[in-house]
C-alpha cells in the first residue's frame, strides 16, 4: 500500500503527477489556494476550466497543469461547514474519494492534497484532518497504483492536525 506524509509548504510548487485544488462549484478560480493554483498554472487553466461547467461538492474533475510542476490539477469543491448537520462530513470524505479515483484512472503515482474546506470555508480543521486520512488511506488501498499522498500543509497548525490524524488513525 501507498505512503501517506505530509509537508509544510506551498501546494503550487510541489512536483506531483497531480495536485488537488480545493475549488468552488464554478471552478474560475477563488481565494486561497483555489486562487494560488489559478495564478501559478496560468490563463490556460482557467481557459480550460470554463469548458468544464463547474463541478459539484464532492465531485472532482481533472485538468492539465500547463504552468505548474504537476501533471494534472484534479479540482474539488469542498463543502461550507454550516454546523455539521448538512451531511458536510460526507461530502468531505467524497472530495478526497473523488480525487483519488481520478488520480486511478489518470495512472497517478503521487498526488498532493491541501486541507480542503478548511479555510474560508470554516470546516472545523479537528474534524476534517482525521476524515481526509482515513478516506485517502481507504482510496490507497483501492488504488495500488497510487505509491504515494502528501497532505501539503499551508501552515504549521495546519501540518500538527494533519500529522496527529496520521498518527491517531493508524
Amino acid at each position: 500500500m501507498g505512503t501517506v506524509d505530509t509537508l509544510l509548504g506551498d501546494i503550487t510548487a510541489v512536483a506531483a503527477d497531480a495536485i488537488v485544488n480545493a475549488a468552488n462549484t464554478s471552478l474560475l478560480g477563488g481565494g486561497g489556494v483555489d486562487g494560488a493554483i489559478h495564478r501559478a498554472a496560468g490563463p490556460e487553466l482557467l481557459a480550460e476550466c470554463r469548458a468544464l461547467r463547474g463541478c459539484e461538492t464532492g465531485q472532482a474533475k481533472l485538468t492539465k497543469g500547463y504552468r505548474l510542476p504537476a501533471r494534472y490539477v484534479i479540482h474539488t469543491p469542498g463543502p461550507i461547514w454550516r454546523g455539521g448537520g448538512q451531511n458536510e462530513a460526507a461530502l468531505l470524505a467524497a472530495c478526497y474519494r473523488s480525487c483519488m479515483e481520478l488520480a486511478a484512472e489518470h495512472g497517478c503515482k503521487t498526488v498532493a492534497f491541501p486541507s480542503i474546506s478548511t479555510g474560508v470555508y470554516r470546516f472545523p480543521l479537528e474534524l476534517a484532518a482525521p476524515i481526509a486520512v482515513r478516506t485517502v488511506r481507504e482510496g490507497l488501498q483501492r488504488h495500488p497504483g497510487i505509491e504515494r499522498v502528501t497532505f501539503v500543509c499551508f501552515s504549521q497548525a495546519v501540518k500538527d492536525a494533519y500529522d496527529g490524524a496520521l498518527s491517531s488513525t493508524g
